[in-house]
């Protein structure tokens, strides 16, 4: 059995939590809406379309299997010993949410949860494999994380695993802590992101034979900036259930984590349009739009555990790092990423965790927490070197070899079509397009 325990909910708490997971789901709205918008036109519904399935395949495949290696503080798990002490490294749960009743319990609702934030992680590699990656290699790289990747990782902080353990053995605070899954969906999702942009390489005509990106502009903004609204309310619910599901805060400290959720996203938003304008003379919307997502990413970790203030400063620097990451993968590393999603997910993610360690204060928000606020930030340090270390190579060498019988690339012709017409077969706006004399004759 794991060390921790499992959190205990109020009536109260389970009507809250309840309401919040059921805003999730505008998370991934609002990620398939920037995803679609920062893409071409011509790719437009295949976007959306992989959207909906990458949902759908990992809702499937994380209730067939996820949830058995993720499992719940408290509840069974495999454990090595190591020096006198059981490291839980993966839960020991029944296939098809076997032995999980479906009646309100934190298990329950944790699988539930889970169940949109796989899909919610999913959705972030379909930003930087935009314009190029095939439907069909979507599914089954969505199937690898969410069978695989995500829940051997949520089991380790969210299911009691080893790196929450940290502060038990070890007493480096309170283990790894993120609340609101900056590190096992966003920064996971950012690295699946790379994985694949790697990959796949650049879009055809995205750089010139000297090694210079061409400009390949958003083709909607209004769907991208829509997209920010609807994932921000999708935000404040991810940031509420995680945060009285796994860390355990008490439901009161939903209004903290709105405000705190909110106003990291907002400093963001604002430093990406303010630097933007400074160096270019007007502001860019893209680049606005990827700041406020990654402010949103950045205070998921410790939005609990932080004042006004010290959220403020996370989305700060959020905005900052987003929009000199963004020229920096696609100017100096030749990493097209049309979606900025590695900049916005990864950077801004491991920002976030990183930023926990000196600037939350545990006391009174999480009591029934074991350890204190000593060693906070070695522990996420530890974390953070746990997803580049090995999760990243983990996630690269699976899809490699997927694309070794997979391809995951679309032939040239379906690059030049577009993926709508050459997967799809008609395009997203078959009104703009302009015909030939046969097709208008009567």
């Amino acid at each position: 059995m794991n060390s921790l325990p499992a959190p205990v909910l109020s009536e109260t708490g389970t009507v809250l939590c309840i309401l919040s997971i059921f805003l999730v789901p505008f998370a991934g709205a609002g990620l398939s809406l920037i995803n679609a918008g920062l893409g071409r036109s011509r790719s437009a519904a295949h976007s959306m379309l992989a959207s909906l399935c990458v949902i759908g395949v990992a809702a499937t495949v994380y209730c067939a299997c996820g949830f058995s290696w993720e499992g719940f503080a408290g509840r069974p798990a495999h454990s090595i010993t190591v020096a006198g002490k059981a490291w839980s490294w993966i839960a020991a749960e029944g296939f098809f949410l076997r032995g999980v009743g479906r009646d309100g319990s934190p298990e329950s609702l944790a699988a539930c949860l889970q169940m949109f934030s796989v899909g919610l992680a999913a959705l972030i590699p379909l930003g930087s494999g935009a314009d190029r990656w095939r439907l069909g290699a979507i599914c089954a790289s969505t199937a690898l994380l969410a069978g695989c990747t995500y829940p051997v990782f949520a089991h380790w902080i969210w299911g009691g695993g080893w790196l929450a353990q940290l502060g038990i053995y070890y007493g480096l605070g309170r283990g790894f802590v993120d609340s609101g899954g900056a590190g096992s969906i966003q920064v996971l999702g950012g690295l699946t992101a790379l994985a694949i942009a790697w990959i796949l390489g650049p879009r055809r005509g995205k750089y010139t034979t000297e090694g210079m990106p061409a400009a390949i502009p958003a083709h909607n903004a209004v769907y991208v900036l829509f997209g920010c609204l609807l994932a921000w309310v999708g935000w404040l619910g991810l940031n509420s259930a995680g945060a009285i599901l796994f860390t355990g805060v008490p439901p009161g400290r939903m209004v903290s984590i709105a405000i705190n959720t909110t106003l990291a996203a907002a400093a963001a938003a604002l430093m990406a349009a303010l630097i933007t304008r400074v160096r270019f003379g007007k502001p860019d919307a893209s680049l606005a739009v990827n700041g406020w997502v990654a402010g949103l990413v950045s205070g998921s970790a410790a939005c609990p555990f932080v004042t006004p203030a010290a959220a403020i400063v996370i989305g700060l620097v959020a905005g900052v790092l987003v929009t000199f990451a963004v020229e920096w993968f696609d100017l100096h590393l030749a990493v097209d990423d049309p979606g900025g999603a590695i900049s916005v997910h990864a950077v801004a993610g491991i920002w976030g965790l990183l930023a926990l360690g000196p600037l939350a204060h545990f006391a009174d928000q999480a009591p029934d927490t074991a350890g204190g606020d000593s060693g906070q930030w070695l522990a996420q340090l530890v974390g953070v070197a746990t997803l580049l270390g090995f999760l990243l190579p983990l996630t690269y060498g699976l899809n490699w070899m997927l694309n070794r019988f997979y391809p995951h690339r679309v032939a040239a012709e379906g690059e030049r079509q577009g993926m709508d017409l050459y997967e799809l077969g008609g395009g997203a706006y078959p009104e703009f397009v302009t015909h030939s004399e046969e097709f208008t004759q009567r």
